[in-house]
């Protein structure tokens, strides 16, 4: 302060500074870094920041690049102009349509197969009942199956269970002989036949579906 009397300005004293320099914090008991190491070590903190910062800036682009989506050919045409939207999507349709035609056959050729994996999976099964028809039907024609008998009820009864797995007899007197379906084990010239006929059943043909599980035996008339 200047003197009221316009003396000369009495000098300000400094107040005195205190350096706490003591290596162990009191507050927090933790030990204290010399300032001059603690701004290196920040220094060092810094740049290793800087570098790994770099490092992701460097890192982050190819990363995202890789895990990108992938684009095809026909994408690539469409962006350089030379395929329209309007083209691909008509080859998509036509690619579309040529797989469902695909996969329509393929389902037709399945169920064929299994029908006729089925057919012959039950004509192995019945290949074994066709001597027991034929015996039931020896037995008819010698009257040994009257009407009421036993055995008249156990032949109908396994007729019908044949006939439901789709067993069905053919061979019939007076019919055009076929060599497909028919074979002729003796021929028998007759007068006033113009063509092969079948003139007698000597066992009966079965088929089951279009599979012919036996051809009949017959006996052909010629003609004279």
């Amino acid at each position: 302060m200047s003197d009221q009397n316009g003396g000369s300005p009495e000098p300000e004293h400094e107040e005195p500074v205190i350096r706490d320099k003591r290596r162990i914090d009191p507050e927090t008991g933790k030990v204290r870094q010399p300032e001059g190491e603690q701004k290196a070590d920040e220094g060092t903190d810094a740049g290793e920041h800087d570098l790994a910062h770099e490092e992701l800036v460097d890192v982050g682009p190819a990363e995202t690049q890789e895990e990108g989506p992938i684009l095809s050919d026909d994408d690539l045409d469409i962006l350089s102009g030379q395929t329209t939207a309007e083209q691909l999507a008509a080859e998509r349709l036509a690619d579309l349509q040529r797989v469902t035609a695909e996969y329509a056959n393929y389902r037709k050729r399945t169920e064929a197969n299994r029908e006729i994996e089925r057919e012959r999976a039950v004509g192995d099964a019945v290949k074994g009942l066709i001597p027991v028809l034929d015996d039931l039907e020896r037995a008819e024609k010698h009257g040994d199956l009257g009407e009421g008998s036993a055995f008249f009820t156990i032949a109908a009864k396994l007729r019908t269970a044949v006939e439901r797995l789709g067993l069905t007899p053919y061979g019939e007197k007076g019919e055009p002989f076929d060599p497909q379906i028919h074979e002729a084990i003796f021929q028998q010239p007759t007068p006033g036949v113009t063509a092969d006929t079948v003139a007698e059943v000597v066992e009966t043909g079965y088929r089951l579906g279009s599979t012919t599980v036996r051809v009949a035996k017959v006996v052909v008339a010629v003609p004279a």
